[in-house]
């Protein structure tokens, strides 16, 4: 008899498509700036929504938004985002979409200073995730003081939609904290792919 997989509870009964997230994505450290400027993109969309209704409209998001090309959608004009708010497959929320532009240029102005996105962001965390090992979901925190301090220099930037809270689950993704819990068989494989980037 097969040996029953423990999930962290968020991820049970979900769909597939959210387990498969859980099983495959969250918590995976991501090296790549492309992916930290989609998931960046992505947890701003979902400020006051269900992260499964995001998680629906994802390829819509990669049509939409270039595929998560920064240096295109920092290009993208007035008349384009008239046209992003009438595509149902994404969140037409004014704000987060004309924020999506914004932030593209921001992200670019942090790979020309840092040399990569990922340069300036890992250094919040000492270039390695912050191992957790919490026994429930309701002991996860919904900030951190590495989450307050990235916000806060995100802000500075320019970014908008980059609260302590939406970027602390942006630090969870990207796996620049394990929040798996102890008990999930991810917590063990995301703790394995820790490592400083060479």
């Amino acid at each position: 008899m097969a040996k029953a997989i423990t999930r962290c509870k968020w991820a049970e009964g979900a769909g597939p498509n959210y387990i498969e997230y859980h099983d495959r994505e969250w918590g995976v450290p991501v090296w790549d700036d492309r992916v930290q400027f989609e998931f960046l993109i992505l947890e701003g969309a979902q400020a006051g929504l269900s992260w499964s209704t995001i998680l629906n409209k994802r390829d819509g998001y990669r049509k939409a938004f270039a595929n998560f090309d920064p240096v295109k959608v920092s290009r993208f004009t007035e008349k384009r985002i008239e046209k992003l708010l009438a595509d149902p497959s994404i969140v037409r929320n004014r704000l987060k979409v004309t924020s999506t532009v914004s932030n593209a240029k921001a992200f670019l102005q942090v790979q020309k200073e840092f040399g990569s996105f990922c340069d300036y962001i890992w250094r919040f965390v000492d270039g390695k995730p912050v191992q957790t090992n919490f026994k429930k979901d309701a002991e996860v925190p919904a900030t951190s003081p590495e989450s307050d301090a990235l916000s806060k220099d995100l802000k500075k930037r320019g970014f908008k939609f980059v609260g302590s809270t939406i970027i602390y689950a942006h630090m969870q993704a990207t796996g620049m904290v394990n929040d798996h819990v102890g008990a999930c068989f991810r917590h063990k494989e995301c703790k394995a792919l820790a490592r400083k980037k060479a």
